[in-house]
Order: C-alpha cells, then sequence, then structure tokens
C-alpha cells in the first residue's frame, strides 16, 4: 500500500503514466446498510460501503 501512496505523491511525468485498476470488475449496485433518514437540521446518512 505505501508503494502506492509514494507513487501517486510522485509530480506527473508524461512520458510514464499511472494507470489505475480496480481489483474487482463488477458494478456496486446496492447499499450494504440501510440510510440513516433525515432529522430536523441534519441530512440522510449513508456508509461508504455498496455490495
Amino acid at each position: 500500500m505505501e508503494d502506492i501512496l509514494d507513487l501517486y505523491q510522485q509530480p506527473f511525468d508524461e512520458s510514464f503514466p499511472v494507470i489505475c485498476m480496480d481489483e474487482k470488475p463488477l458494478q456496486l449496485l446496492d447499499e450494504s446498510r440501510a440510510p440513516i433518514p433525515m432529522k430536523p437540521g441534519k441530512p440522510e446518512r449513508q456508509d461508504a460501503e455498496y455490495i
């Protein structure tokens, strides 16, 4: 993981492009947990995880 983070901190080099790929070639379509409904003065809250 540190190697990837170090790579992202390097300046842009047109002769050495960085290509990023996800480990799973699938579309995330559903939430893993139901959103928490909004309340007066607070927006709806959603989790960052999908399935």
